[in-house]
């Protein structure tokens, strides 16, 4: 009962913070961040009774949903989804905390949306049975819609427009893929499903999952959807819902597919190496705040699909590690593009600079996040890349050489986005007026760092509770299959 409380919690609190007649919008929101923080306490205590020593699924629910096709609300965390939803709790938590700060216009339309996307979200990790994995996806995505289309920036218009049609295209094609991979197991039961040779069944579940990392070259609809987002969804959109891709490849297309993933292994490192060095490269040169965080976040999530195609112990919890990293990373700065931008009403670098003078809170933060974005040793995500790289060289060192590569001009990208905002001579959209990071900003931004820094002490925490130990453990003896 644990993991539908999870799901249906945020959503009925949704429904709750729309219906209810608020006295103001105040009300409104408060209510919604109350909802927010007791889903937060719901997912620390089922963490706490977790048994990270089993590899099988826990805290299951399972009842009939279409008993002629064999369709089921079946629901469970493994060890692996559970942190995925923790990093979703978490970072819908500090969303809704920034927008209720800020005042967004109908407040209680607008967070009692992103409550829905929470346990839409949460409902795609826990899902167990196809073709409600694809209701709880398709679900995602209405209130992302509507997000980005009504309180996006002045070119929202067309960003949504583009959003809606990579994303919908790839739903349709996973859509035939669901029909058609549960009718020739004749289950939708994901527990029950064998492995399949189909190649057409697992481009259709890749389509949609390479979308919605997003992999190259099917990365179209990124750059205007960070940028005309406002600040908290972009966080959502980067921080969490571009991992239910690398989950989707994870949780279906290895277990199911595993000697089609080794046929089409080196297609698909070739086009994440491809978005690797392209994401990074774009990242360097972008003029503003969000576009270096934008593209950044494609490159790290091409490097985490390099990962999980390493289909290894080392490659898949590098791959884990670096999700709830990139996630936690890429909310804080994306908040914190939110901050500049209200100071200075604007993100571009040009017209930036000296932001450290007077404000050492904003600095200190942005410092330290961007210092374990660069993947210094000892930071969670130089443990991540680290993982990774190991287990992608025993698929050939080339691949390695190229992570690599990438881990340098992530360096070099987060040094200068560092320098543009906070040690460059101030711009002239920076004025003395501009404030440092109010009590509230600070305590909505400071967690997300507060935990990165606690990854970096005990990346363990993670790793040695993830996979039951082992990859194989988790998700299924089929990985053996894929040489």
């Amino acid at each position: 009962m644990l993991t539908t409380a999870l799901i249906f919690l945020p959503i009925a609190g949704a429904f709750w913070v729309w219906i209810v007649p608020w006295p103001t919008a105040r009300a409104a929101g408060g209510s919604a961040l109350l909802v927010a923080l007791a889903e937060l306490a719901l997912w620390v205590g089922t963490a706490f009774n977790f048994d990270f020593g089993s590899s099988g699924l826990q805290d299951e629910t399972s009842h009939s949903w279409f008993s002629d096709l064999g369709v089921s609300y079946t629901v469970g965390l493994f060890d692996f989804s559970l942190w995925l939803v923790g990093l979703t709790v978490i970072v819908s938590t500090a969303a809704i905390a920034y927008g209720f700060w800020t005042g967004r216009e109908r407040m209680g339309v607008y967070l009692g949306l992103i409550l829905f996307l929470e346990g839409a979200t949460v409902g795609v990790f826990a899902a167990q049975d196809l073709l409600l994995f694809y209701v709880f996806w398709e679900a995602m995505m209405i209130p992302l819609y509507i997000l980005i289309g009504v309180w996006g920036g002045p070119g929202r218009l067309g960003a949504t427009i583009k959003f809606v049609v990579y994303t919908l295209a790839g739903s349709l094609l996973m859509l035939v893929a669901v029909i058609a991979l549960g009718l020739s197991a004749g289950t939708f039961d994901m527990q029950e499903i064998g492995q399949s040779g189909s190649v057409w069944i697992f481009l259709g579940f890749a389509a949609a999952f390479a979308v919605k990392a997003p992999l190259w070259p099917f990365h179209g609809w990124l750059p205007d959807a960070y940028r005309e987002s406002p600040p908290e969804v972009a966080a959502l959109l980067s921080g969490v819902i571009s991992k239910a891709a690398g989950y989707g490849f994870l949780r279906i297309a290895l277990p199911f597919f595993p000697s089609v993933v080794a046929d089409w292994r080196t297609p698909i490192l070739v086009l994440a190496s491809i978005g690797l060095v392209y994401g990074s490269l774009l990242a360097f040169r972008a003029p503003d705040i969000r576009g270096v965080v934008a593209y950044s976040s494609l490159a790290q999530m091409n490097l985490i699909i390099i990962g999980v195609f390493a289909v290894n112990d080392s490659g898949l919890s590098g791959a884990l590690l670096q999700m709830i990293t990139h996630g936690l990373i890429s909310a804080a700065l994306f908040l914190l593009a939110g901050a500049v931008e209200r100071r200075a009403a604007t993100g571009e670098l040009g017209l930036l600079g000296g932001m450290a003078r007077g404000r050492p809170a904003l600095a200190t933060v942005l410092i330290t996040t961007g210092v374990i974005a660069l993947a210094v040793p000892g930071s969670s995500a130089f443990a991540g890349e680290f993982l990774i790289l190991n287990g992608i060289f025993t698929r050939g060192w080339g691949w390695a050489v190229v992570g690599a590569v990438a881990i340098v001009l992530a360096a070099m990208y987060m040094l200068r986005l560092i320098s543009a905002v906070l040690h460059r001579d101030p711009g002239p959209a920076v004025t003395d007026a501009a404030l440092d990071l109010r009590p509230a900003e600070m305590s909505v931004i400071v967690p997300l760092v507060a935990i990165l820094l606690a990854l970096s002490f005990w990346p363990a925490a993670i790793t040695d509770h993830s996979f039951g130990g082992k990859p194989t453990g988790s998700v299924g003896s089929q990985f053996e299959a894929a040489p």
